[in-house]
């Protein structure tokens, strides 16, 4: 049975593409594309659900894996794809962070929201007074 397993084992690396599907260098990557996938998704939601620490560890993170993976023998290109998208990602959210929280986007979506909120309550006001009116023809 061991001859036979090292024998699929030879057969497998002794295809270039099938030994670096088999490697970390292509699977490690693969499993952690899963950050920057999320962190691209997460740019779609509200600015007052991201951690602003969180999001400057990834940021951390993701740079130093960056270099990491370019300063490996041999270069993994994969997983510094899969860094620099998360880097990306994660500067994104550091911005929306950063401009909700301390650069007065909290304030101008309640302004936002306030005007809205007036603008529907005059709505009902002119539809009330037209019923009152109506009311009093009658």
């Amino acid at each position: 049975m061991a001859a036979f397993v090292k024998a699929i084992n030879a057969k497998i690396r002794s295809n270039p593409v099938a030994n670096y599907v088999c490697s970390t260098h292509f699977w490690g990557p693969v499993s952690n594309f899963g950050i920057p996938v999320a962190a691209v998704m997460d740019t779609q939601k509200s600015p007052e659900l991201i951690s602003g620490q969180m999001t400057a560890a990834l940021c951390i993170y993701s740079a130093t894996f960056m270099r990491y993976s370019l300063a490996v023998t041999p270069a993994n290109y994969l997983l510094f794809a899969c860094h620099a998208v998360n880097e990306a990602a994660q500067l994104t959210q550091g911005y929306r962070y950063l401009q909700y929280h301390k650069w007065g986007g909290k304030e101008q979506e309640a302004t936002e929201k306030a005007s809205q909120l007036a603008g529907a309550a005059k709505e009902k006001v002119k539809e009330v007074e037209g019923k009152v009116l109506d009311a009093v023809k009658k």
